[in-house]
């Protein structure tokens, strides 16, 4: 594919002309023609001269751009980056995601959260193989046809990797276009992110729609940044940025305040029998569904109290140690919780079907513990040496 830069329709110094006299609108075509008659190229040329390199970038694979993008989803860059690795290394290709064991997929995914996303991705897997032949289809439609893909992984996966003209609008592009064009509008609203992506389709340049897109979502992860101040001084087109020219940075993207989290407090208990940690697997449907977990109750339990829970659990304590209090944040719910380490007689003679005892190379190969309880997963193989309270 020929990757030319469109051609500028106006010169800089005439746009600044408009812009400063209120003679570009804020709205529709007047939008499509600012992005696509300096914006567009600008911001195309700055990618290529500056973007990362990342281990699913330039590959031209299906695959490895949607995996990507799935795992990006609420999680950061560089810390996708080895799970990216380890994930294709062990899943290369449609057909290895969709015949993969659900244990050995979990564990895959373990520490990126929000775990139907990875099993959304194994049932359109299926789908890819048993009706595409194992390959991704190289149609906006029929991928937004698959499980868990929406518009933006469509759109990233059908530009990228085929070269189709369609927009692929995240977070990083609605802040972007909103402060390039200055918009007041709630980007959190459907309805503004489709018009935003039909002013994208409209002035999309058809030779390089895929550069296009990851410029956009470049510019908005390294300078137009979601968190403090933008970097203007780095931004190619902040002399044609209207949030930059009137100083409204700060107020724009316009966002609806998200609902306050609900506080839940829970007491997650360590138990152990100085060598192995007991974990059970959490119900298959609702949060962290079908995964394990560390055993605990909702509420904050006393010392006292946590030692007759592992006694309802047919175990007999012989030490406790508080821990320190943790928490975790998920989109709606707010974790917080106390922790107890708590020794018992051999795991051996228990009577708890719904316990597992596991030690720590059974746990690291084989069960997928959530990275909500991970403050505490790291404590799984700390043995009591001068237990501080015997029961």
């Amino acid at each position: 594919m020929e990757n030319r830069i469109p051609v500028y329709q106006d010169d800089p110094d005439t746009y600044m002309e408009n812009i400063c006299s209120d003679k570009v609108s804020q709205n529709g075509s007047e939008n499509s023609s600012v992005l696509s008659g300096i914006v567009s190229p600008l911001i195309i040329k700055w990618y290529r001269e500056n973007k990362r390199i990342l281990p699913w970038r330039d590959q031209n694979n299906a695959y490895y751009t949607w995996v990507s993008e799935i795992m990006l989803q609420q999680t950061r860059v560089e810390a996708v980056k080895p799970y990216f690795i380890r994930f294709i290394t062990e899943l290369p290709d449609p057909a290895a995601l969709a015949s993969c064991p659900e244990k050995k997929l979990m564990k895959l995914w373990e520490g990126l959260g929000y775990y139907n996303r990875v099993r959304n991705m194994q049932a359109a897997a299926c789908t890819v193989v048993e009706e595409y032949g194992g390959k991704l289809p190289e149609s906006y439609e029929k991928l937004m046809s698959l499980k868990g893909i929406g518009s933006y992984t469509a759109g990233a996966i059908a530009s990228i990797a085929y070269g189709i003209a369609v927009p692929a609008v995240d977070g990083n592009v609605l802040r972007v276009v909103s402060r390039i064009t200055e918009s007041r509008e709630d980007i959190m609203k459907q309805s503004v992110r489709k018009k935003m992506e039909q002013t994208l389709k409209e002035i999309m340049p058809s030779d390089c729609p895929g550069d296009f897109n990851q410029a956009l979502m470049e510019l908005g992860a390294v300078v137009c940044v979601p968190n403090g101040q933008p970097k203007c001084g780095e931004c190619p087109v902040q002399k044609l940025c209207r949030a930059h020219l009137h100083d409204t940075t700060e107020e724009i993207p316009v966002k609806a305040p998200k609902k306050a989290r609900r506080i839940e407090n829970r007491t997650v208990l360590v138990i152990q029998d100085g060598e192995r940690t007991a974990i059970q697997k959490r119900p298959d449907k609702g949060l962290l569904a079908g995964l394990y977990e560390l055993p605990n109750v909702k509420g904050t339990l006393s010392a006292e109290e946590a030692v007759k829970a592992v006694e309802k659990m047919k175990l007999e304590p012989l030490y406790i140690e508080e821990l320190e209090p943790a928490k975790h944040i998920f989109s709606h719910i707010e974790w917080r919780m106390t922790g107890y380490l708590i020794r018992v007689s051999s795991l051996e003679t228990n009577r708890n079907s719904k316990l597992i005892f596991a030690d720590k190379k059974q746990s690291d190969r084989q069960y997928a513990i959530p990275a909500a309880f991970g403050a505490y997963v790291k404590l799984s193989l700390i043995h009591i040496s001068e237990p501080t309270r015997p029961y």
